[in-house]
């Protein structure tokens, strides 16, 4: 297939154009830049003749019409979003425009090239969202697909907008489209704002760990490689018009998380004296923090056999020996506007 991937010089996107590529597909990246992407993470491919670059904004209807009409693509994997909460919460404003207003754009140029192409069958608009669009679970209980939405973030709100527009297209003009939710990703190429990362880079930097009210938040950890897997079996063998919660049945606390990553940095970059969980510093909570996601796969697992085949303890490892051998990667990111600083702090 030729795949049109947004969002592709991000984390997850990245992932997905790597594992595309590397299966014989050929993508069109379409990334506007913003400051959380990196075409670094994109190193690998940028020379294969499968794999193309557009620098464009999902805003810009002009520029996704040249596309479409250039590249001719059989699918669009839809990535590119504003997704970090804490800046919702400071700034809703560009989670609005692009979330929302990105993904019309995108919907209506994808349409109009179907309907110009005659409505071909085989061509699939792939949504990708997020748990978050949920709400907050209690103790108990996991999201599926047909949970009802409670988003309580800027971000999760635009999410949701976005995951409601894609459906209206599918009804209204059967524009063929799937849908997937997934739980927090994390592993190689993680923007450094992030809470894994964040972690890894302060504890090497000596710096205070930080962790939001008393650590007690629990999410479910989804490795991003098997993501990506996941992503592209939802394209090639999900039903169109269906939704798919993707998962990584790795339930864990905030607190559980980081003191799991202290030990392994201890064991692999020891400090001259004491343990790296000595950092640990709690701060205050941020607004509307979400207590619990947790996610339950069985209809990607009974409708397309799959699961999540990395353990948070095997992906954790991982992660820390990539971010240990690369800083190459990360250490200019550092730079770039608002990493290291305390954000989501609301007015």
């Amino acid at each position: 297939m030729k795949l049109l991937v947004t969002g592709g010089a991000g984390f997850i996107g990245s992932a997905v154009v790597r594992l595309a590529v590397a299966r014989g597909h050929q993508v069109v990246n379409v990334d506007a830049l913003t400051y959380a992407a990196c075409l670094d993470s994109l190193a690998g491919v940028a020379g294969n003749p499968g794999y193309a670059f557009e620098h464009a904004d999902i805003r810009d209807r002009a520029a996704l019409d040249r596309i479409f009409a250039d590249h001719a693509p059989d699918a669009v994997m839809h990535l590119a979003a504003e997704s970090h909460v804490d800046r919702s919460i400071d700034g809703p404003g560009d989670f609005i425009s692009t979330n929302v207003t990105g993904t019309y754009d995108l919907l209506e140029a994808a349409r109009d090239y179907w309907q110009g192409c005659g409505r071909p069958e085989r061509f699939r608009f792939h949504h990708i969202s997020t748990d978050e669009v949920f709400g907050s679970l209690g103790p108990t209980g996991a999201f599926t697909e047909t949970t009802p939405y409670d988003p309580r973030s800027p971000y999760a709100a635009s999410k949701a907008a976005s995951d409601h527009l894609v459906r209206a297209w599918h009804h209204t003009y059967g524009l063929p489209v799937v849908l997937s939710n997934c739980s927090n990703n994390y592993g190689p190429y993680h923007f450094p704002e992030k809470l894994i990362p964040v972690i890894i880079l302060n504890a090497l930097a000596g710096k205070p760990l930080p962790i939001y009210g008393d650590g007690s938040n629990v999410r479910d950890w989804l490795y991003v490689e098997d993501h990506a897997e996941a992503l592209l079996m939802v394209l090639e063998k999900g039903t169109v018009g269906r939704s798919y919660n993707i998962g990584g049945e790795n339930e864990r606390s905030n607190l559980e998380l980081v003191r799991a990553l202290c030990a392994i940095l201890d064991r692999k970059r020891p400090k001259p004296q004491g343990s790296h969980a000595d950092q640990i510093t709690f701060v205050p909570d941020r607004p509307g923090h979400d207590a619990r996601y947790a996610i339950d796969p069985a209809r990607i697992r009974s409708e397309l056999g799959w699961r999540p085949s990395v353990t948070l303890d095997e992906g954790l490892e991982r992660t820390v020996d990539w971010y240990l051998s690369r800083e190459d990667w990360w250490r200019p990111l550092l730079a770039r506007h608002g990493v290291g600083q305390r954000l989501g702090v609301g007015r």
